[in-house]
């Protein structure tokens, strides 16, 4: 009997501790459950702020996807699109040959967007009525879009003058990449899309040419060269332009790429100096078109 009870007590004391054991264990857990439950609720949040924050790039993304869209229709109806006479295209030009006599003269500047001297000229230009043609550097205009932006809601013609404004021999590939990704980016900024191409110090036989002609640029050049580059005492720079200047012609100046406050300074009197002289400022495209139209004229006149 003594044995039977001292077997059966401890198993009874063994029951009572697993069963308290249990009783602690859920408690326990109960204990923790807040923490876990208060875990999800911050992965949750986490979570929806995350959300939130992608939500929010994804508008601010499809906003600047329709700004640019809308800036390149907005371009398109002011003209900035237009089509080259084919016998333009693919052609080299260094002026207009115009058998009406008419007095037009096309301001053209070189080497920007540049900081301060692009704004200057765009500026005297503005004052004067006139509108010029910019043949763009396209590193430059990456680092200045919004002067890039400028030069087109002015209602001046944007074009192409390579990527770097480099000089030496380019195979296909790399005259490719200094062309096309300096058109691609004068479009992605302004929304407009050029076929007038100069080539960087007037290189006609470096590659450059040849790759814009054959994707039928025309290839844009001068019969006025200021000299500004080399830094002239302005009445010297005045001198050069007046002199080598006719109806039809093309008057290559530079707004970046250096100093080019002598360019400033004597812009105005060139302006006065042509008006004096009976001469209207024309873009390159309306330089062309003028020309195509008296070409087909004389061809009508000749049937």
């Amino acid at each position: 009997m003594e044995n039977n009870k001292s077997f059966l007590w401890p198993e009874g004391i063994l029951i009572a501790l697993l069963a308290l054991g249990g009783v602690f264990s859920l408690a326990f857990m109960m204990l923790l459950r807040p923490n876990a439950s208060e875990a999800q609720s911050r992965q949750g949040i986490d979570i929806k702020d995350v959300t939130a924050n992608v939500g929010t790039q994804q508008r601010i993304e499809k906003l600047k996807a329709a700004m640019l869209t809308s800036w390149q229709q907005e371009a398109q109806t002011k003209g900035l699109s237009y089509a080259l006479p084919s016998r333009f295209q693919g052609a080299v030009i260094e002026a207009a040959k115009l058998t009406q006599g008419e007095k037009v003269i096309a301001l053209t500047f070189d080497d920007g967007p540049w900081p301060d001297t692009t704004e200057q000229v765009l500026d005297i230009l503005k004052s004067n009525n006139i509108k010029g043609t910019f043949f763009v550097v396209g590193q430059n205009l990456k680092n200045f879009p919004e002067i890039g932006k400028k030069i087109v809601t002015e209602g001046h013609v944007i074009a192409n003058h390579t990527w770097h404004h480099w000089y030496h021999f380019f195979n296909q590939q790399a005259a490719a990449y200094e062309i096309d990704r300096t058109t691609d980016l004068i479009y992605q900024i302004t929304g407009a899309k050029t076929n007038l191409f100069r080539p960087p110090g007037g290189m006609l036989h470096n590659g450059l040419s040849a790759y814009a002609k054959g994707q039928k640029y025309a290839v844009i050049m001068w019969s006025a060269d200021s000299t500004d580059y080399k830094l002239p005492p302005v009445p010297k720079l005045i001198d050069n332009v007046i002199k080598d200047s006719k109806p039809g012609g093309i008057v290559l100046m530079h707004d970046g790429g250096g100093n080019r406050s002598r360019t400033v300074q004597a812009l105005p009197e060139i302006i006065s100096n042509f008006r004096k002289q009976g001469y209207r400022f024309v873009t390159i495209p309306e330089l062309l078109e003028m020309e195509d139209a008296d070409k087909k004229l004389l061809a009508n006149k000749k049937q």
